[in-house]
């Protein structure tokens, strides 16, 4: 940076103030699946879009059984579906109200979740997500045609987008931020798993395409679908390499989506509602959470991609499930659960 002097800012929002000290149940677990719901329909649109402008550029039909390998649907889409192409792709995973992944499916569970949040949320959040929902859910066969896909993906980036930051401007800072927070964070993480799982070992060189313009072209569009094209050539404009575009998506502080600033995250938010709000549920989450923050900044990317990037990824996202899964059972048991030991 030259002369200059590098200042770190914190990525986490002004500190939790009092407010609604004993949030339910119900609201902790719908703020933060909206938020889940919210990153996913964003991570897909952008997804769906990076694949169709990548696969049409190399000419190939490769790309659009990664989409389906990505989000683990390999069983449900091919009992319905012969193969994959971008039409039947498209359709189950934007508009196929069947599919719990599609985005119609998905702007369901948002509006259902922003009905429950309704006395939390600002009007402003409401108002924006009640009409985004109701376009998202009436999107048919017709508004997801091959030229109309790219304006479709734009739209719904927009406004997801768009709702983030009237969230972050409106949302008060209480449990429910925390909330919001967690949900948003373990998306990420859980999604950029995904994604440098597959695409890395569709994408293995196989000898004379490496460095070619296909080669380049679909590394950029890893980088594209995880939004991070030009922070990457930020950083590091000449290392087009595998190695390192997975070792940022992993390991980069500084680009907000990575492995490492999502768990970062997530690790605080526990430690916001441990300490200030001294939930104690939040102790075991807590270690569980280090230890796969150890993990990745012990390892260099070599070492992680010598040792089996594909099992590393395999073990983060199981370990995510299971961070879910604790919450959870520590916030929102079963009715059961809860009837006998109060909250």
């Amino acid at each position: 940076m030259g002369a200059g002097v590098m200042t770190q800012v914190s990525v986490f929002p002004t500190p939790v103030l009092p407010g609604l000290r004993n949030l339910l149940s119900r609201y902790a677990e719908s703020t933060m699946w909206l938020a889940r719901y919210m990153e996913r329909i964003e991570n897909m649109a952008r997804l769906i879009e990076v694949t169709g402008t990548s696969v049409h550029a190399s000419n190939m039909d490769a790309g659009w059984d990664s989409v389906i390998r990505i989000n683990a649907d390999e069983d449900t889409f091919f009992l319905r579906h012969k193969v994959a192409t971008e039409r039947t792709v498209v359709g189950f995973y934007i508009t196929d109200p069947d599919n719990p992944d599609s985005i119609v499916s998905m702007a369901r569970c948002v509006r259902e979740n922003a009905r429950v949040l309704r006395p939390l949320i600002s009007t402003e959040m409401w108002m924006h997500l009640n009409v985004f929902t109701r376009w998202a859910m009436d999107l048919g066969p017709d508004d997801v045609g091959a030229g109309y896909l790219s304006t479709l993906c734009t739209r719904l980036k927009q406004e997801c987008q768009t709702h983030f930051g009237i969230t972050e401007g409106t949302l008060y800072r209480d449990q429910a931020w925390l909330f919001y927070l967690l949900g948003k964070n373990l998306e990420r993480a859980d999604q950029i798993t995904r994604l440098i799982d597959i695409k890395y070992h569709t994408l293995l060189p196989s000898g004379e395409g490496v460095g070619s313009d296909i080669d380049l072209s679909q590394w950029t569009s890893v980088l594209r679908s995880a939004a991070a094209y030009h922070a990457f050539r930020r950083v590091l404009p000449e290392g087009m390499t595998p190695a390192n575009i997975v070792g940022f998506l992993l390991k980069n502080d500084g680009f907000p989506r990575s492995l490492s600033t999502s768990l970062r995250c997530v690790y605080s938010v526990l430690g916001s509602l441990a300490g200030e709000y001294r939930l104690r549920h939040c102790g075991p989450i807590l270690e569980r959470v280090e230890e796969l923050r150890v993990t990745l900044v012990e390892q260099t990317v070599e070492d992680i991609i010598l040792r089996g990037l594909h099992e590393y990824m395999d073990w983060i996202q199981r370990e995510l499930r299971l961070i879910q899964n604790e919450i959870a059972g520590a916030f929102w048991p079963p009715v059961a659960v809860q009837a006998a030991g109060g909250e």
